[in-house]
């Protein structure tokens, strides 16, 4: 087993036990007793199967230390450790990083330290750009230590305060609709396009290496995250893709998974989306929701008539959609059901497609 491998098991053993033996106790002390049925932690032989991950959506192999880190263009690099990405400027005067996620954590360091000792720039961290408020793309920004500009929107900053998470330091430095970041002869132009993924969420253009980095909206190689990546505003998640293609960019950071994208992942996911949407509003139409109501409705519990009949337009929506991706996008057959339903309730909620459930007569 290589160092890697070794200590992504012994990472998630550790995790495996402290939260069996942390989330059980405190779940039952919630309700004053003990739960009956609890479970015990799945053995790994009883977990379901899923499709091969396609060969196009992983990323480069990491080093023993567990990331890798490489150029984009001119000063412009990034590093990943599989599960996450963050990407960092060299410049003259020092390092201008974007986003530090934990699962990366020191290796943050070590991968500015791989570039810098090999370009003889100044290799400390001067300033950090924040994408949005979300710990798991920015809590490592602590190990960073206080004598950092901390960039970011408006809103992260007073989501920050809110949190006071000491691991995410809330940003000194603000905006909110343009930012121009100049450091040391690089330039990052930050920009704020409205809520989407959530509602502090920031597009992040580097020009001068025609790179666009835009967290938690385009997945190369992959589906979306489930429900469509939790995103607080779905409609206004599903404009941020036409608005990150107005932008002139070559490569993409999206901040999650293996591998860099480019626009042809962009398109694709479009496409996805394109195809999520109208299956979810074909299944809506077709979908009688009359055995939902006969099966539950005698009995008054309105929330199995609708768990059934919304998962049941799901289900039906993400069948045709998950045929097709599936061997084309990674985990279509995964997530296309979650991100069918969070397509339906926004459907519902915002485009105000009502299908049977619209005004009484």
């Amino acid at each position: 087993m290589t160092k890697d491998l070794q200590q992504y098991a012994a990472r998630r053993a550790f995790l495996k036990g402290t939260m069996a033996a942390a989330a059980v106790p405190a779940a039952a002390a919630l309700i004053g007793g003990a739960l009956p049925g609890t479970a015990v932690a799945a053995d790994s032989t009883d977990l379901p199967e899923f499709a091969p991950v396609p060969r196009g959506a992983l990323g480069p192999k990491l080093n023993a230390d567990g990331y890798f880190v490489g150029r984009i263009k001119g000063n412009l690099y990034w590093v990943t450790d599989s599960y996450y990405q963050s990407m960092f400027l060299s410049t003259r005067d020092g390092i201008v990083l974007v986003d530090a996620p934990p699962s990366i954590g020191h290796n943050l360091l070590r991968a500015i330290d791989d570039v810098t000792r090999a370009n003889g720039r100044p290799g400390k961290v001067t300033h950090q750009v924040y994408s949005h408020s979300h710990a798991d793309h920015i809590a490592a920004s602590a190990i960073l230590g206080k004598d950092v500009v901390r960039i970011g929107h408006t809103e992260t900053r007073r989501l920050l305060l809110l949190d006071a998470d000491p691991n995410r330091p809330a940003p000194t430095v603000t905006f909110d609709d343009r930012y121009t970041l100049h450091v040391g002869g690089e330039r990052l132009e930050l920009a704020y396009h409205g809520p989407n993924h959530t509602y502090d969420n920031i597009f992040i253009h580097a020009p001068g290496q025609e790179t666009l980095m835009v967290v938690d909206v385009f997945y190369p190689g992959w589906v979306p995250f489930t429900g469509l990546a939790v995103s607080q505003d779905v409609r206004g998640w599903v404009d941020a893709h036409g608005v990150a293609m107005r932008y002139p960019w070559k490569t993409l950071v999206g901040g999650h998974v293996g591998r860099l994208g480019v626009r042809s992942d962009a398109e694709l996911q479009q496409q996805y989306m394109t195809d999520l949407d109208a299956s979810t509003r074909a299944a809506y139409d077709s979908l009688d929701p009359t055995p939902f109501f006969d099966r539950y409705g005698p009995s008054g519990n309105a929330w199995a008539i609708f768990k059934t009949y919304l998962d049941a337009i799901a289900r039906q929506a993400a069948l045709p959609v998950t045929a097709k991706y599936t061997g084309v996008l990674a985990g279509a057959d995964v997530y296309t059901t979650d991100n069918a339903f969070a397509m339906l309730e926004s459907l519902r909620a915002d485009y105000g497609v009502l299908g049977p459930s619209g005004i009484h007569s």
